[in-house]
């Protein structure tokens, strides 16, 4: 499938202002600057209003600075610019015909004082496996799902259109959200190619929301949706430089998206700020009275427990750095830091449940999926058909590696079988009552803290993905959970970023936003993407890297 990408030739012919709180004067076409810069001139840096955060993009299209249409027509000039040209982040799979038809109607009716909500004229991108009635295809980035058009919106894209959101295209993605190979690569599908991270551009993305990441951070929309069953909102989030914010499982409506497991399976927001997450989070879950906004609050961390999770630290020096000062900057926000220094016991054969879990639920709810699409679109009806598919078009699907866990998978028994119904009972009762629950109760604290993961590895096709070992965190055990966990930046070491991490109990999730929310504002440790093509391209790591000379 070749990408549909409408994108316009012309330049954007308004220099937005950067300031939200100002109100730009209008430049004459014949004078203005256009986005889209001959290559010897760029320096790929988001300028005027796409700079900024998506509260703050709304807030310029709130007071008449931009016109929606302006603002989609920005992003795809962007788009076009670093996404499919120069770095060519890969990051987006398709864009919606209809964005600009869309974005016209809204600011019409902006016009006419009807404005829908928090999100009206703002341009969202969504992750590849989340279905839309647009004129666009929910593909996973696999091959046999190029013409899998869905009938309805998921339900939490109709939440976003209920609050005025123009949804601007699908992002790339690991293919089957990173549920295909145990040898895989984050970041590639079939149908996208590989995923790009903007910071430093041969590192990996990370997860299979990787697209969403790389977009979010690069500034191609306002805001991204991303879906996580054990660390892909998470993990994109933290090597893009990104907020993330994995829910409550069950809190955004999961129909309309591809599975793997009803059980560990969310969408979530990826933004550039906190507050971006929270407006999203109102919008997903088509909550009244916007919850995850009117929860935050720049003191919420004052005089609260902290529980600082020193077994998940991990050994790598630069990550504790910025870690060190991130407590620093929690205490600073008059958070009560509590050490806890051992890790929750757990049974020996947790991973395997775990994984069997997964491989159990994927086959179950993918074969449900399948038989819910058009079949004159979808000619693989179930996960047998997908891996002969698979294996007939090796050329294209199964050249970098193969579909081990998909295998794996199709030999599962059904969820009736005693074996998965003891393994969901095994996962559940160690990562919630003698894991995440046992943390905070134990240790009289509200919520935990931790580094959100490592320093981004560099993109391997030989071996796949080369992460390194312990992993810092404890996004695994939240995940299996089914429980809230943010992500933050907290700096990044030789412009490769990372986070930390807040993680609470079940339907934790507008205080969790607001523990996250009041480290941002007292931290503001956001980092924006250089885009270089190595670690050694930075002017530093280059002198260093050359003999000395004498």
């Amino acid at each position: 499938m070749n990408k549909k990408l409408l994108l316009a030739t012309s330049a954007a012919t308004l220099i937005f202002a950067s300031a939200c709180g100002e109100k730009s004067e209008p430049v004459a076409s014949q004078d203005a600057e256009p986005l889209v810069k001959p290559a010897a001139l760029v320096d790929f840096q988001p300028t005027g209003v796409i700079a900024g955060t998506l509260p703050e993009i709304a807030v310029a299209l709130n007071s008449d600075q931009v016109s929606s249409e302006a603002l989609v027509q920005a992003y795809l000039d962007r788009i076009a610019l670093i996404d499919t040209a120069g770095p060519t982040l890969q990051s987006v799979l398709t864009i919606n015909p209809d964005a600009l038809t869309e974005a016209k109607k809204l600011d019409q009716m902006r016009a006419a004082g009807n404005v829908m909500g928090a999100l009206h004229g703002v341009p969202i991108l969504l992750k590849d496996n989340i279905g839309t009635v647009d004129n666009m295809p929910t593909t996973a980035g696999a091959l046999v799902l190029k013409d899998n058009y869905a009938k309805v919106d998921s339900p939490l894209v109709a939440g976003l259109r209920a609050s005025g959101a123009v949804i601007l295209g699908k992002t790339n993605l690991s293919q089957w959200a990173n549920f295909r190979s145990e040898d895989s690569m984050s970041g590639w599908s079939a149908l996208g190619g590989q995923v790009k991270n903007p910071h430093v551009l041969d590192r990996n993305p990370c997860g299979s929301s990787s697209g969403s990441g790389a977009a979010g951070a690069a500034s191609l929309a306002a805001g991204t949706v991303g879906t996580e069953t054990n660390g892909s909102i998470i993990c994109p989030s933290n090597v893009n430089g990104l907020v993330g914010f994995k829910p409550t499982v069950g809190l955004v409506p999961q129909q309309g998206i591809i599975p793997i497991s009803h059980t560990q399976d969310t969408a979530g927001p990826m933004t550039k700020s906190v507050m971006g997450s929270a407006m999203m989070m109102d919008a997903m879950t088509q909550s009244e009275g916007n919850p995850y906004t009117l929860s935050l609050n720049k003191d919420a961390l004052k005089g609260v427990r902290i529980g600082v999770l020193k077994f998940a630290v991990g050994s790598y020096a630069a990550v504790n750095q910025l870690f060190n000062a991130a407590l620093a900057d929690l205490k600073a926000a008059g958070a009560v830091l509590v050490d806890i220094e051992e890790r929750p016991v757990s049974p020996s054969e947790l991973g395997l449940n775990s994984y069997n879990l997964l491989k159990y639920e994927f086959k179950d709810g993918l074969n449900k999926y399948l038989a819910g699409t058009d079949p004159d679109k979808v000619t693989a009806r179930t996960l047998t058909e997908i891996i002969e598919f698979n294996n007939t078009n090796a050329a294209l699907e199964l050249v970098l590696f193969d579909q081990s866990i998909m295998d794996a998978s199709e030999i599962m028994d059904t969820l009736e079988s005693d074996d998965y119904k003891q393994a969901v009972e095994m996962v559940l009762k160690a990562s919630r009552e003698d894991g995440v629950d046992k943390l905070l109760t134990e240790n009289d604290v509200r919520v935990l803290v931790a580094p959100s993961g490592v320093l981004a590895s560099v993109i391997d096709p030989v071996n796949g993905d080369n992460w390194p070992s312990p992993w810092p965190g404890y996004a695994s055990p939240a995940a299996r959970a089914g429980y809230p966990h943010a992500t933050v930046p907290m700096g990044a070491f030789r412009n490769v970023p990372v986070g930390v991490s807040f993680i609470g109990t079940a339907n934790q999730d507008a205080e969790v936003l607001a523990f996250a929310y009041a480290y941002e504002q007292q931290s503001q440790k956001r980092v924006a993407p250089n885009y270089l093509p190595t670690a050694a391209a930075d002017e530093d790591i280059a002198a260093a890297m050359k003999p000395y000379e004498m």
